[in-house]
């Protein structure tokens, strides 16, 4: 007889779990309370329940969340089935939207209950359980099986991420040793866990975040394309339904979202404040508190990122005290051992699980690295790979005067409907189990007197390869409401000219504004001209009021960091193939180009 028992393990307070046995279809055959006394378990494996990864058994668990408001949080835990019940071991943990029993972002179609299988890759790829780790999936409140509110990671879901740290760093099979390991929002608890300064927390992996929430949302004033349906989406995931053969717990604490339709209605109305200075967006800026932090960071992200976009990174890692390793490259929103159709990896570099496996060693278990891995591994744009020490690193930095000038804030091309066309972020969430969107084609340039609604600067031609690397800023003096959307491009000898950096914001008269751009690491071949197009916000990505003035844009200045690539150490890695995808999307033919008026340089070379 084909049969598996589902077991909710007692809390840390001790109390009444529920047993169910369950039939080979899925479907609840008997259920029964019974008293299982604290500690107690009865794992299942994989043999039992195929939804549970090879060599692992399941149980689940629960406890309260750290702030003292009632919350009570969820857990499924994955020991190594080889293992005795109380035998120690190091805990990998990951802490998130994503790990409900119904699906991750939407219901996936199981016909029983069992893990998220969203971080199944890792597990078997890493041969966690064979490694003697045990793995950890804990939902955040409002999500799974917690109860309470979501709050876009901000002081309640920060509790949680605290308290999950904690009771895994307590329980009897643990040596008290935590690391963490996400993608997305799941990274992002990762980055929040490392500003709480956690003494349990003793290593971090933390692919694709955003490393301060508000940007995700909005830019220096301006909301993006997802400012309303990413709180949205995040409702509807905190709304799904469980499945039929959940416990009774579990089910209870599903229902808290919709049972307190408060939650849904704060996330909506809360997260659309523009200001980022508010408490709001203070609370959730972590790369402004990460002052002195101390926590081994492992980081991934993509320059030219199509969805989690790498800004205010560099403030994050220059905050941070503690190790830090990064992959760092030319590729979308995805995993370190993400494969396209042809079976290439999405980042372009091998051995992500054996480089992360010697990362968690090393500060889990105290085990030296028996390979000397690149504290950062960076592709630029000519997918070219290179380690470094840290990152950014540049040779000189230096400030450029722009040219004067000014433009109407219409909006654009892109006031058409084209310019609120679905892009990843549109989607509502940070997916990763729906498809991913490729770039969106971006409008030409407005060459000034042409259109009227942007105008330009031009360097003078590079005499030999520079690398603009770490976070350009430029800042502006002008007059006039509105909007403005400053972009970088790299413009080749014939007029070729690809974008290769954006960002907007929201403009008030007679005062002076700065808008740090994307972090970047895009190579100039010789003969390369920079080009910095100011202007209305004429792209999709944003929702942007156009105020129909004219701005007057003066003693407009480009900070930039500049590499020297004669200098490059190389490290393994080949193209990400994102990157040509977005080169595709993002070229244009210029008609003209006018005369260079500030140079883009290396220091003088002896």
């Amino acid at each position: 007889m084909n049969l598996r028992r589902k077991v909710s393990v007692v809390s840390a307070a001790g109390a009444l779990a529920v047993i169910t046995t369950v039939g080979a279809g899925g479907s609840p055959a008997a259920a029964q309370a019974a008293p299982i006394t604290a500690g107690a378990d009865a794992p299942i494996t994989h043999e039992e329940n195929p939804r549970v990864p090879e060599g692992a058994a399941w149980t689940e668990a629960y406890f309260p969340s750290s702030d003292g408001s009632g919350v009570e949080l969820h857990a499924d835990v994955l020991r190594p089935a080889h293992l005795p019940a109380h035998a120690k071991t190091p805990v990998i943990l990951s802490v998130g939207p994503y790990f409900a029993h119904a699906g991750q972002t939407d219901p996936e179609g199981w016909d029983r209950v069992g893990p998220s299988a969203r971080f199944q890759d890792f597990i078997d790829g890493a041969d966690l359980m064979a490694r003697g780790y045990t793995f950890v999936m804990v939902d955040l409140r409002g999500f799974g099986g917690s109860t309470g509110c979501l709050d876009f990671l901000g002081p309640g879901e920060q509790a949680d991420v605290k308290a999950a740290v904690e009771w895994a760093a307590s329980r009897p099979w643990s040596t008290g040793k935590v690391g963490m390991y996400g993608k997305s929002y799941d990274a992002n608890t990762g980055l929040a866990a490392n500003v709480l300064k956690l003494k349990p927390l003793r290593a971090i992996v933390a692919q694709e975040p955003t490393w301060n929430r508000y940007n995700y949302l909005f830019s220096n004033g301006v909301p993006r394309s997802n400012a309303t349906s990413s709180p949205r989406g995040y409702g509807s995931i905190a709304t799904m339904a469980p499945l039929a053969d959940d416990s009774d717990r579990y089910k209870a604490n599903a229902a808290y979202e919709a049972s307190h339709p408060e939650c849904l209605s704060n996330n909506m109305t809360d997260t659309q404040d523009p200001d980022p200075t508010s408490p709001f967006w203070r609370a959730r800026d972590f790369a402004a508190r990460a002052v002195g932090t101390h926590t081994p960071l492992f980081v991934t992200s993509g320059f030219i990122e199509d969805n989690t976009k790498p800004e205010d990174m560099e403030q994050y890692l220059d905050n941070h005290k503690g190790p830090e390793r990064g992959w760092l490259g030319q590729w979308e929103h995805v995993r370190g051992n993400d494969t396209d159709a042809e079976g290439r990896l999405k980042m372009g570099r091998a051995g992500w699980f054996d480089e992360v496996m010697r990362f968690y060693d090393q500060y889990l278990r105290g085990i030296k690295p028996s390979v000397v891995d690149p504290a950062f591994a960076v592709e630029d744009s000519l997918a070219n790979w290179r380690a470094q020490a840290t990152w950014p690193k540049a040779s000189s930095s230096y400030q450029v005067r722009l040219s004067s000038g000014k433009y109407v804030d219409d909006g654009g091309a892109a006031q058409s409907a084209g310019r609120l066309m679905a892009t990843p972020q549109a989607k509502g969430w940070d997916l990763e189990a729906a498809p991913t969107a490729g770039p969106q084609a971006q409008t030409g340039p407005n060459l000034a007197g042409t259109v009227g609604n942007s105008y330009w600067s031009w360097s003078t031609p590079v005499t030999q390869q520079v690398r603009i690397t770490a976070t350009p800023e430029v800042t502006l003096r002008t007059t006039g409401q509105g909007n403005v959307l400053v972009r970088l491009w790299d413009v080749a000898p014939d007029g070729t000219a690809t974008m290769f950096d954006e960002n907007a914001a929201l403009l008030g008269g007679g005062r002076t504004t700065s808008v740090e751009l994307k972090a970047t690491d895009w190579t100039f071949e010789r003969g390369h001209r920079l080009g910095v197009q100011i202007g209305t916000v004429s792209a999709s990505g944003w929702r942007d009021v156009p105020s129909g003035q004219t701005i007057k844009v003066s003693d407009a200045r480009l900070a930039l960091d500049v590499q020297d690539p004669r200098f490059d150490v190389p490290t393994q890695g080949d193209r990400s193939p994102y990157l040509d995808r977005y080169l595709a999307a993002n070229t244009t033919t210029l008609g003209d180009v006018g005369p260079g008026t500030f140079p883009l340089r290396l220091p003088h070379r002896r």
